[in-house]
């Protein structure tokens, strides 16, 4: 079971060039550690690896680097693809934290920089984009008062990770059985979505999916239109291979049908 989150883990074959990156958008650098043998062995990996710790308010994001890298992130995936998977950061100044990831590197998705979204959509203004090596990001502007988890002023922390499925239920059902419970269903479209996804014509189903703990949850991203490229299943060096990690009920790297990677470390209850 999937108690609550304990930290985001991103692929890197450059982890200085992303350190800097991240520290300009109001990340603290940690130390570098070795990963544990036995951790490489539940990834699947040979070799040896490295990991550095960030820290945003409560939130950590992890980078590894691996003896042996795999994949480069895809060019072509779009928001739709079935690989798809942002970290979303709350900021009470989207316009500076934006302009502060433009001048570090940042590489735009959405079309026309932040947007604001209808109240349908929670009426936060937000823009989607990616770190010098592909990650997808995208930075929430909450309308005040409106977001209890969050409190402060500047960038404060990550407060979800998106992830695109093919098929809403059947992921519903998935994260069900881990232990997550689903917020209220969404339904996306119009001029607004189009320029924050940079895809014409979109339409997608939003599901919060809300573990024991907040603020950090998963949201499944279901797009009836179009759909992204299908690609082969990502291995765990792969700079696409993004993976929350869960304080859990077991040791576990936990696949779910689109192929997006879990790791799941036992906690005591």
């Amino acid at each position: 079971m999937m108690h609550s989150i304990s930290c985001f883990r991103l692929v890197s074959r450059d982890r200085d060039r992303l350190a800097r990156f991240y520290a300009a958008i109001g990340f603290t650098i940690g130390t570098v550690a070795p990963i544990a043998t036995a951790e490489m062995a539940l990834l699947g990996l040979a070799g040896a690896g490295t990991r550095l710790a960030m820290t945003l308010g409560p939130s950590l994001v992890e980078l590894d680097c691996f003896e042996q890298p795999g994949a480069a992130y895809p060019a072509d995936t779009t928001a739709s693809d079935g690989q798809f998977q942002h970290l979303a950061i709350v900021t009470t100044d989207i316009a500076a934290a934006w302009a502060d990831a433009v001048a570090a590197g940042a590489t735009a998705i959405s079309r026309d920089g932040p947007v604001v979204l209808p109240a349908s959509s929670g009426g936060v203004i937000a823009v989607k984009f990616r770190d010098p090596v592909g990650h997808p990001l995208e930075f929430l502007q909450f309308p005040a008062g409106s977001n209890s988890a969050w409190t402060g002023a500047g960038v404060l922390g990550i407060d979800h990770s998106a992830i695109s499925v093919a098929d809403v239920d059947r992921s519903i059902a998935f994260y069900a059985a881990h232990g997550l419970t689903q917020g209220e269903r969404g339904l996306n479209q119009g001029p607004t979505q189009v320029a924050l996804d940079g895809i014409d014509a979109v339409v997608v189903d939003v599901v919060p999916l809300l573990p024991e703990r907040a603020p950090a949850h998963l949201e499944l991203l279901g797009y009836h239109g179009p759909r992204g490229a299908g690609r082969d299943p990502l291995m765990a060096n792969d700079i696409a291979a993004t993976r929350i990690v869960w304080h859990a009920d077991r040791d576990a790297l936990v696949r779910d049908d689109d192929g997006h990677l879990h790791q799941l470390v036992k906690t005591p209850a």
